[in-house]
């Protein structure tokens, strides 16, 4: 009986693999949406409208801990179809056209090599040229372009929840709907202020989601009217955070907590054989994608990828999310968050600057429109506030017992060594990647150009004591008692150390005296990156008509990552930068002039660069026309 039931039980294992080995490629559907955190019905949210999605949940997996490794898009999506993070490309930036190795390939060209059909409809947004990359990348892209018996991997990408629509409250974005969100039930979470306006906004970013549901539910007809459902492994997700204050730029587990619903078909389950429930809390992170794909398509990720496939292994006992937050249009960060699975850790390397800068993104139209009204009426919460005000150095959260991150437990005695855990683990992780966010953008970009390679290769070159010796300079900024411990830094060979000497001069609160000397030198410095910084500093402090000069001369520069980083510096001046309102009017915004907004030449350096001087020359008292 023993022996018959060996024999039986072999006889089915191998008819099992010859059945698995013989089954075709599956095809790979993504369907992806902005600017929105985990608030489909099947998180348990019950103010959503999402039955296509919970419909596909129920035979699925819900990944109850997916994230972003960036709060705003053109990061998070390079991130994902590069399958590296994007400060080791140095594409973290929004938006740049950022030069990459020779022969880099994203995931999608390494399954087109493979036989499959690539199409993506229709967003690109990596920070690096998406020419050539796919089969289709257009607005008609589409699996049913394909030729007979490929199997194809497909993103379709809906913009309607992105923040645009969100603030807008455009009715005809949700004419389609037969019910809409009541806004006297939303419920808000703790840092957004409660005003009609405010509940609105709130309803109607969930009548997007539903709007949303309705195409889901378009994409998974389509695939069923073309018997494709049985042979097709999807992903529904989301780029970030909501697109409203406190989610959508905000480096917290609010601006990079994704939702994210696998379905992977019966006959393919084996694919992923780790997966036994309906959630799971394995934490999973945007770098991941692009092996995990490659690896369903039975492919090896190349070693040169960050992530790693999380449907081929067991969940690790710990694992850790990394996240970054860098230049978004007009407004300089430096920030990076890691999270162990409960606990997130945030350090910030430009403390001094508030989230809502004096800057043209915001004070957009909507959610922060009202946030400014509330905070000129003095209505705001203590919570809200914070959004305003200028961020702590460090940050510590428990998101197991608070998930709305509204008590930060930097100084508890007892998670000291969970504090130094976290720290000491992303600064490893900063250092072995060559985070080109120290570098700044305007040397990593001056650097590249002047070697004439990649961003990346540039920083990969940089020796690890030297980098340690940049990374401990940034390290300075919100943690010196006195400017005197900065001598030895502001006049280090290192350019970069240089540089973010002066960006912890700038977030000392206290005198400048002993270094003031070491300071007005770097007006003259050979870096530009260093120069634009001291003269920004000395403004700040003395007025100093001399650093007044180096940015008139820095804003006539032709090189628009340097330009960019003077306009930054003279909008961050308000006042005292009047004097050079008659030079930016006559000689510098013309070369930025376009129809972008009615006002802008393109959406790159020349739009960012334009809203600075903009908003520079408004913080001066000059009044403008807003952009269209």
């Amino acid at each position: 009986m023993k022996e018959t039931f060996l024999v039986f039980a072999v006889m089915l294992l191998i008819g099992c693999s010859k059945s698995k080995d013989s089954l075709p490629p599956p095809n790979i559907l993504w369907i992806t949406h902005e600017d929105m955190s985990p608030i489909y019905g099947c998180y348990g949210d019950e103010y959503a409208r999402t039955p296509h999605i919970d419909e596909l949940a129920a035979k699925s997996v819900r990944f109850d801990w997916a994230f972003s490794n960036a709060p705003i898009c053109a990061p998070a999506r390079s991130t994902l179809i590069s399958g590296m993070f994007a400060p080791s490309l140095g594409t973290q930036h929004l938006r740049s056209d950022i030069p990459l190795p020779e022969g880099f390939r994203i995931f999608p060209q390494l399954l087109r090599d493979a036989g499959y059909y690539t199409t993506n409809n229709v967003k690109t947004d990596y920070n690096f040229s998406a020419e050539g990359r796919w089969d289709e990348s257009s607005q008609t892209a589409h699996w049913r372009n394909r030729p007979e018996g490929k199997p194809f991997f497909s993103v379709f990408n809906f913009m309607i929840t992105h923040e645009g629509p969100t603030n807008a409250l455009r009715a005809s974005d949700t004419e389609g709907l037969t019910e809409w969100n009541d806004p006297h039930e939303a419920r808000l979470p703790p840092f957004i202020p409660d005003s009609p306006v405010m509940r609105q906004l709130w309803a109607h970013m969930y009548d997007l989601l539903a709007v949303f549901d309705q195409g889901v539910g378009r994409i998974l007809t389509e695939l069923e009217e073309d018997g494709l459902l049985e042979n097709t492994i999807i992903f529904v997700f989301s780029d970030h955070g909501n697109g409203i204050p406190g989610y959508k730029r905000w480096l917290n587990n609010a601006g990079l907590q994704v939702p994210f619903i696998l379905h992977i078909p019966k006959k393919y389950q084996h694919l992923a054989p780790f997966l036994t429930e309906s959630s799971t809390d394995r934490p999973v992170s945007f770098v991941d994608f692009a092996p995990t794909v490659l690896g369903l398509a039975g492919l090896e990720a190349p070693e040169w990828m960050e992530g790693v496939d999380f449907l081929a292994t067991a969940k690790p006992e710990t694992s850790y999310v990394y996240g970054y937050r860098d230049r978004a249009d007009d407004c300089y960060e430096v920030a990076r968050s890691v999270f162990d699975g409960r606990y997130l850790y945030v350090r910030h390397f430009m403390p001094q600057l508030p989230y809502f800068q004096k800057a043209v993104i915001f004070e957009k139209e909507g959610s922060y429109a009202e946030f400014n009204r509330l905070y000129e009426q003095g209505t705001l919460t203590a919570s809200a506030l914070r959004l305003m005000q200028e961020k702590p150095v460090e940050e510590l959260y428990d998101l197991w017992e608070d998930p709305f991150e509204q008590h930060n437990l930097i100084g508890i005695n007892d998670l000291e060594g969970k504090r130094k855990e976290l720290e000491d683990n992303l600064i490893d992780w900063m250092v072995s990647h060559r985070d080109t966010g120290i570098l700044t953008e305007g040397i990593m970009m001056m650097g590249a150009m002047e070697a004439e390679t990649s961003v990346f290769e540039f920083a990969r070159g940089i020796p690890e004591e030297d980098f340690l010796d940049m990374l401990g300079a940034a390290g300075m900024v919100g943690r010196i008692s006195e400017a005197g411990e900065l001598k030895g830094a502001l006049v280090s060979d290192h350019e970069v150390v240089r540089f973010w000497a002066l960006v912890a001069m700038d977030a000392f609160p206290g005198a400048a005296e002993e270094v003031w000397e070491q300071v007005s030198s770097l007006l003259y410095d050979r870096s530009a990156s260093v120069a634009i910084k001291a003269a920004e500093v000395m403004v700040k402090r003395t007025g100093d008509p001399r650093a007044l000069e180096v940015l008139q001369q820095m804003l006539a520069a032709s090189y628009e990552p340097l330009v960019l980083q003077a306009a930054i510096s003279v909008r961050q001046l308000e006042e005292k930068a009047l004097p050079l309102v008659p030079a930016i009017q006559r000689d510098i915004f013309p070369k930025y002039a376009g129809e972008i907004w009615g006002r802008y030449r393109n959406w790159s350096y020349p739009m960012f660069i334009g809203m600075a001087l903009d908003k520079a020359q408004q913080n001066s008292g000059v009044h403008l026309s807003p952009p269209r």
